[in-house]
């Protein structure tokens, strides 16, 4: 039998901390931004940008081998995954950031439900009861018949589905290739595939423009490395509930600096989302299967 790792749940904790303010100064600087580039675009660039970062990854890509049916998941995830940026840098400029924050913790919803489609996983009773909480949730945020949904929203809506679907596929190329892998081809796909969106409605971007885009995808890159630092040092378990810092933060960033009103109702199905992905987070670990559904972190641009 093999020995547990030892948990560090202090480590874990700071280290998901960490990712929280990384991401959340993604979705800062986003909103920083306004509309100023069209939303494919800017998402074009953040990923164009960030592909230096996978340089460590060269040695790994070249040595991978695919499969043409490996390469025709890589470009279905890529179109998946580039839609949904889309969509997420659409939302980001027109609904506060606490509503974006809030309609993110959907996207594990969403694989959760796929996974019992598609890949054939069992969904237990106490996870269907889970997944409609959090649906509630979601309804609680939007309120259909209560207010205006905006189009923002509904693009949220759509983030989480599309982020959803690719992380699906993201789970049966993780049991066939390295991660490294898996995640440098990711970027090179969602690159490809937002070009011909940016060149569509193409803005020449100013200097300033290229160098926030740049930090946005370093703090990207950031959660994503202090993320598997927290998964390394704690159980999910331990780090998924200090998620919800996310949701405090970004009430906090919209109120303070982009003067965004404080909805409480989007705070409740927030918080009931949330509780939903830690539920079923728990039943994993205690049902000793695999973890491999992602976290609302996990499903960041």
């Amino acid at each position: 039998m093999a020995a547990t790792p030892p948990s560090h749940p202090v480590a874990g904790i700071f280290w998901m901390l960490v990712t929280g303010l990384c991401f959340i100064s993604v979705t800062a600087l986003v909103k920083y931004m306004g509309t100023g580039l069209p939303p494919a675009q800017m998402a074009f660039l953040r990923y164009l940008l960030g592909l230096v970062f996978l340089l460590p990854a060269i040695g790994a890509l070249r040595a991978a081998r695919l499969t043409p049916r490996q390469w025709r998941l890589f470009g279905f995830r890529g179109v998946v995954h580039g839609l949904g940026v889309i969509s997420w840098f659409y939302a980001m400029t027109r609904i506060p950031i606490a509503d974006v924050t809030a309609m993110n913790y959907l996207a594990p919803i969403y694989v959760t439900i796929g996974a019992a489609l598609f890949l054939g996983e069992k969904l237990a009773f106490r996870r269907i009861v889970a997944v409609g909480v959090a649906l509630i949730g979601a309804l609680i945020i939007l309120r259909p018949g209560f207010r205006e949904i905006s189009s923002g929203h509904l693009a949220m809506v759509f983030t989480a589905i599309a982020f959803g679907g690719s992380y699906l596929t993201a789970k049966v190329m993780a049991d066939e290739l390295k991660p490294a892998v898996v995640v440098a081809m990711l970027s090179i796909f969602v690159t490809l595939v937002l070009l011909p969106f940016a060149l569509a409605d193409w803005v020449t971007p100013s200097f300033r423009d290229l160098v926030l885009l740049f930090f946005v995808a370093c703090f990207a890159v950031g959660g994503h490395y202090t993320m598997t630092l927290a998964f390394a040092a704690a159980p999910v378990t331990v780090t998924q509930p200090v998620t919800f810092t996310q949701l405090i933060w970004a009430v906090l960033l919209g109120y303070f600096v982009f003067g965004e009103a404080v909805d409480f109702w989007v705070v409740v199905g927030g918080v009931l989302i949330l509780a939903s992905v830690t539920f079923i987070t728990w039943r994993e670990a205690v049902l000793k299967r695999r973890y491999w559904t992602p976290t609302a972190n996990e499903t960041k641009v």
